[in-house]
This record gives C-alpha cells, structure tokens and sequence, in this order.
C-alpha cells in the first residue's frame, strides 16, 4: 500500500480557485432569483438633529417603485441587541441604535430611508427624489471637540474588556527609572474597503425567511436578524458560501441585513441590499481617530519598569466601543509596572467596529516607536533592548505561555532581513538623493478562544468519499483548503476524495471568524467530526463478523487511503459500507475552548524589519523591503499562511503611510466620502515581502496547536516603517499615516 503524505503542512493551491477565477463562485449579490427587487438606502446629510419632514411622494409616485420605507411607515423591530463581539453564538449587532425608529438624528449617513423598486436603477432615481428637511445642531465629532469631555467608562470593545488595566505601581516604576520616554501619538481614522462591498439578499416563503449575506459569521447574522425581527430562529436559514472580503467590516452585523428582509416582507417580493462604495464609509463602522500617550522608564542596562499606556477616542451616542490598543502592551515585555486607561467620549459618530489588527495595530505602533527611541537613549540595539524585556511568562497573569517563539522570530527575521552590522546613527546611509533607513518592531496578537463548543460534521459515502461540513463562510482566507486538509488527514484520505462544505446556516454552528479564531475553533471542529466518523467505521469494521477486521482492536487499525488495515487484515470504508448496504455514514464532532482559567497565557508573536528609502528635498517615502517572522503555532498550509501574512504586511504598509480620513469639525461628515477619495496601497506600492514561518509546538490553545495568521501581519509594520524613516531623515514622526509634510 502506497503511504500518503499528511495533508496537514502541505502549500496546496486553493480548492475554490477556479470557481473564483472562472466566475462560477457566486457571493451574495449574484445569486439569481426570481422576481428580484432593489432596495436603495437614503442616509441623513446632516450629523446631529432631527428630521422635520420627508416628502417622499414624488419618488412614490415613480413607475416601478414598490415602496418607500422611513420612520414613518417602517415596522418597529422587536429588539435591538446588546453589543457583544461576534466570537460567542449571540447576536452581534454593529450598534446597540437602530434606525428609522424615531426622527432623531446621531450622525451623518445614518439610513433615514430605504426606496424599493423593480429595477436597481429605478430606485436610485426615486432615492434621489425625497425631500428631507431637518433641525440642525451643530456636531461633536473630533478629538479636540470632544476631549474635555472624556470619560473613563467601566468596559469597553462589547464589554469585552476593562477601561483601566493597571498592575504593580506606575509611579513607583517611573520614578525608580534611568532614563524616560514620554511620547503622544495621533492616528487618523481608517475606513474600510474591501472589494466587496455589504449587502443582503432577503426573500420569504410564508413566515420563513432566507437570507444570502455578506458576513463573517452566518450564525451571527442569523441569531442578530432573528432577535431583530422577533421570529424564531428556525424561521431563518443565512447563506455567504462566498464573501469577497472583511477584514472586520462584515464580523458585526449591521442594520442593512434586517432593513433588507423588513423591505422584502414589505413588498411580498425578495429584496437585494447592495451597500454602495460611500455607504462603507457611513454604515459599517470605521477604526476610529485616537491618541496614544506611552510613558516607558527604564534601568540604564534597558531593563523597563514602568509602562503608561493611555488612550483617548471618539465612540457614538450609544456605545462605549474603544478598539483594543492597550491589549498587547501590557503582555509583551515583563515589565513590573503597567497602567493602561481608555479614555472616551461621546460624538456625532456611528459605533466604530473591528479593523484588522483591532487596537493591536494601533496600539503596538506607540509602543514599538516609544521603544525603538527608548533604545536610541540607551545607545543600544532596538533588539537587544526587547530581548532584554522577554518574558517566559504572561506579566499580567504570572502565567507561562502557552508557547512563544519571540526570540526565534527576532533572530531569523534579523538574519533574513540583514540587520547585523546596521549603523545605528541616522541619516548615514544614503544612495542619490534617496536616505536609506531601516528598523523593526515586535508583533503580537492574542489568541483568542469562543465561549462556546465549535461543532462541525463528516459523512462517508459508500462510494468512498467523503464531505464535511461547518456553517462558516470563507471570506477569502482560504478555509474550504484547509479544512479539507485537516479533515482528510483525519479520516486517512487522499485529498481528491474528500471535501469541505461551508457558509450555511444549516449545517452545524461554528462561531464568526474573527480575531485569528478561524482557523483555530474550525480546524478543532472538523477534526472532532472527521476524527469521530473514522473511529466510527472502525468500530463498525472491528465488530463485523464479515469484516477481514473482525476482532481487531481498534487502537490497532490504521487508516491510509480510506482503507482500515489491522496487520494483513485490510477493508477500506467503501468496501465495509457497500457491504452493509449502507449508503452513508455520519458522525458530529464537538470542540469545547478550556474553559475557565486554562492555566496560560496565549498569544501569537512576531518581528516586524523595514528598509525605507525618503526622497532628502521631496520627503517623499518608499518602503522598499519588509521582513516578517511569525510563530503561529502548526501551519495547516504554508502558502495561504503567507498570503495572509503578507496580505496583512501590505495593509500596515498602507496604514503606515496612505490611509486616513477625518471628520470635518462643522459638517461631521467624512472629507473623503468614497473610495476615490481613500488612498489604499496599491502594487506599485508594494515592496519585496518576505515572510519566515516559525513554527512552535502549543497543546494548549486547540488540538492541532494553530493560533491563526489573519491579524499579526499587520501588527507592528507601521511602527517598523517610522522607525525605518527616523534611521533614514532623523526625524520621529508620531503620528499616522506618515506624510510628506512631515519629512519637509
């Protein structure tokens, strides 16, 4: 018998890639059904008020308009959820307000009222007709608009995480310190953009209602919808078996979902919601505009012993949401003094949500550049200085780590990267006219587990072949791939005979993908499933009098190529099936996170390295080579796990440089209102990336050991990228992005 390499590590190419190349991958919008109408969304012009009127006749008495919905006319919701983040098998709304309830307005864009016609472009021209009159008060929508009236709330991110976390004694660990670091930092607010933009599909049959969505989470858009409606949750299916991108803007479920299936129970007819590229900006949340002050003191020998890591942020009228930038400055470095406090304060704004690297990103650029000048002051290397600050514990919880891989991160990516034999003086390096920088930051992201049991199922059929299937969608990280790797080794297949079933509220529950948890909670839960169906049909084998495996011990009987082999008794899961006439078989398997206090601390880390060239009289800044080494835990499939890393390397990129937008002060409206106002990177942008996989044993967070790659790509760029420039020019720029008025 030919042995079969596992699945499990190979870089294979992506199972769905043809479908998506070749247009036969359908996403939400492109599902064809029949008698289909168009829901066009109005948002308000103004930031804070209420509505006087809305004259919606003459885009009523348009042909081909089947209704026009505002707080007039719409039916009331049932219940609006609390905000809870879309890990845990609840509701997810993207805010705890709901519109077209009454005639107040919170912020500028918010849906004011929905026009459903025959055809797409009826609607937008009947959209275009209502007539809005408003009271107008002025807005509150900047820092400094806001900031003598932030407070310290008690939870923040859903209720998720505490407005203040502190241990030992900040002032104490100040005061005892050589040398001190007290930076502020200022970040624009980001918005998102994927390439496709949100929307639902709503179409009743009866008292049923089937939703196709664009979502993380299929489950969350089930249960938020079902709550929302007041109907119960076997009176509705979600399908996303496509999503074209997230990146946190479809991980909370926002109101257009159910907006769209009130506008289809309406009608009578199935309704499409299509976002448009301004609605992104105004109806799925944004990252919000902050400001980071980080105070670091430390011994003359580099050894830290105080960290202050304060933050200040706009949040909306009915949210107290700060996105997490004081989660991984407290773990990093063993440090004995940490006080870390959200300051917030209540703006003309929709509740910001997640965004890549939610608050690690952010938070992780005032750290690693208050470091990097830290290490300027000592007259030490930036890495000597971080491995001299390396803990073999969780400093917060006194915890050993699940499992680390930091110090191999350092020294690989150092060594791929070049690092050895740098001058660290700036300015030193020049070629033409081009200064030439380099520098590097540490990442890490938390692991983070669900609160609740991951199921997924496996069914063999009798020809030999094998599906599993798990409710969650793929959204462009390549999860059908290696789901079916997992569950192919699992059950002792080859690959082409085996796979996987996704993005369908029908098939068993596995929670959003958010925050790295993937591949993690889904890998668990296939390989529960496949791992039960297997054991399954040896037990049946071994206790078949007509099976050549009669009386083999089952812990005996290994499984290659679908065929079960005790010794030289051999019987393959086709033959035992076709025998029995049994056409399938099927077993679930569960995955229940440690609960409680699991004993460890958990978190994926990383090192981040930049070369930058800045142009000396045009300030003008090119990255040029970027070098990252992670330690995720088991790789399930080197090659999308450097897509992903490099996608997320490229994104700090952008955020490091391009990306921002801000609130203008009297309107509260965005001044970049589209995406033809946003600067993304592109690939003229993008330099050589190079990503070096450390992998590192950890028995503790799953049973494959895989802590997720989706956000630490990104965690620490930026803070590479400025420190790159400020060894190119000499000049610390604390803000973010970084641009060219800063460098003149």
């Amino acid at each position: 018998m030919t042995t079969i390499a596992p699945a499990i590590g190979q870089s294979l190419d992506r199972v769905d890639g043809r479908a998506k190349v070749t247009g036969s991958a359908r996403y939400f919008a492109e599902t064809p059904i029949p008698g289909i109408s168009y829901a066009v969304l109005v948002g308000s012009r103004i930031a804070n008020g209420r509505i006087t009127g809305i004259d919606a006749g003459d885009a009523r008495a348009e042909e081909g308009v089947l209704a026009v919905l505002t707080h007039e006319n719409l039916p009331s919701i049932a219940e609006q959820p609390p905000l809870i983040p879309s890990l845990g098998g609840t509701a997810a709304p993207g805010q705890t307000f709901f519109p077209m309830q009454d005639d107040v307005v919170h912020y500028a864009g918010q849906h004011i009222a929905i026009v459903v016609a025959d055809t797409l472009e009826r609607a937008q021209y009947a959209a275009s007709l209502i007539r809005v009159s408003y009271e107008e008060r002025p807005p509150l929508v900047t820092l400094d608009q806001g900031r003598d009236q932030a407070y310290v709330p008690d939870r923040v991110f859903g209720g998720w995480l505490p407005g203040r976390v502190s241990r030992g004694d900040i002032e104490t660990g100040l005061a005892a310190a050589d040398v001190r670091v007290d930076t502020t930092f200022s970040y624009a607010a980001n918005n998102h953009n994927p390439l496709e933009p949100s929307g639902t599909t709503a179409e009743w049959d009866g008292d049923e209602v089937l939703l196709h969505d664009a979502t993380q989470g299929v489950n969350a858009t089930q249960i938020t919808v079902a709550r929302q409606l007041g109907i119960p949750l076997s009176k509705i299916r979600v399908i996303g078996h496509y999503v074209g991108g997230s990146f946190g803007s479809k991980a909370m479920i926002h109101d257009h979902a159910a907006l769209a299936a009130l506008a289809a129970r309406e009608v009578g007819r199935p309704v499409k919601l299509v976002l448009t590229r301004e609605q992104m900006f105004t109806s799925v949340g944004h990252r919000e505009e902050q400001e980071q002050r980080i105070t670091l003191g430390a011994t003359r020998d580099g050894r830290l012993t105080g960290i202050r890591h304060h933050k200040l942020s706009p949040t909306s009228h009915f949210d107290d949401w700060a996105e997490p930038s004081l989660g991984v400055s407290p773990e990093i470095y063993g440090c004995p003094n940490f006080d870390g406090v959200y300051r917030i304060f209540r703006a003309n704004t929709m509740t910001p949500t997640f965004m890549r690297a939610p608050g690690e990103a952010s938070g992780m650029f005032a750290l690693e550049c208050a470091m990097d000048e830290l290490a300027g002051e000592l007259g030490m290397d930036p890495i000597e200085l971080r491995e001299r600050n390396l803990s073999a514990v969780s400093p917060s919880s006194g915890r050993p780590w699940s499992s680390s891989g930091l110090l191999e991160c350092y020294r690989r990516g150092a060594e791929r990267f070049g690092w050895e034999g740098r001058d660290p003086r700036p300015g030193r390096r020049r070629e033409g006219n081009w200064l030439i920088g380099t520098g590097m930051a540490s990442a890490g992201y938390p692991v983070v587990l669900p609160p609740n049991p991951q199921r997924a199922r496996a069914r063999m059929y009798a020809d030999g072949t094998a599906v599993v299937q798990a409710a969650t969608p793929d959204f462009g990280t390549g999860v059908a791939t290696v789901m079916t790797q997992v569950a192919a080794d699992a059950l002792g297949m080859s690959l082409d005979r085996c796979r996987f079933e996704n993005g369908d509220t029908d098939l068993p529950n596995i929670a959003a993908a958010v925050g790295s948890a993937g591949s993690g909670m889904i890998s668990a839960a296939v390989h529960s499933a496949a791992t039960a169906l297997r054991n399954q049909l040896i037990a049946q084998a071994t206790g078949d009098s007509n099976s050549p495996l009669y009386g083999a011990d089952p812990v005996d009987v290994v499984v290659q190529d679908g065929v079960m082999t005790a010794g030289t008794a051999r019987e393959s899961y086709a033959e035992l099936l076709q025998r029995d006439v049994q056409p399938d078989a099927e077993a679930t398997g569960t995955w229940s996170p440690p609960g409680g206090d699991p004993g460890y601390g958990m978190m994926t880390f990383g090192a981040q390295f930049a070369e930058v060239a800045v142009d000396a009289e045009l300030g003008l800044v090119r990255v040029r080579r970027l070098t990252g080494a992670f330690a995720p835990g088991r790789v399930l499939n080197p090659k999308l796990a450097r897509s992903q890393l490099m996608g997320g390397m490229l994104w700090g990129l952008g955020q490091a440089l391009l990306e921002a937008n801000h609130m203008h002060p009297r309107t509260g409206r965005w001044a970049g209102a589209s995406l033809g106002e946003y600067l993304v990177a592109v690939n003229a942008d993008a330099p050589d990336v190079d990503v070096e996989l450390v992998e590192v044993e950890d028995s503790v967070v799953n049973p494959l050991g895989v802590k997720g790659v989706g956000e630490i790509g990104q965690v620490g760029v930026a803070a590479a990228i400025a420190n790159a420039v400020h060894h190119a020019t000499g000049r610390r720029v604390r803000k973010l992005p970084i641009a060219i008025e800063d460098l003149l």
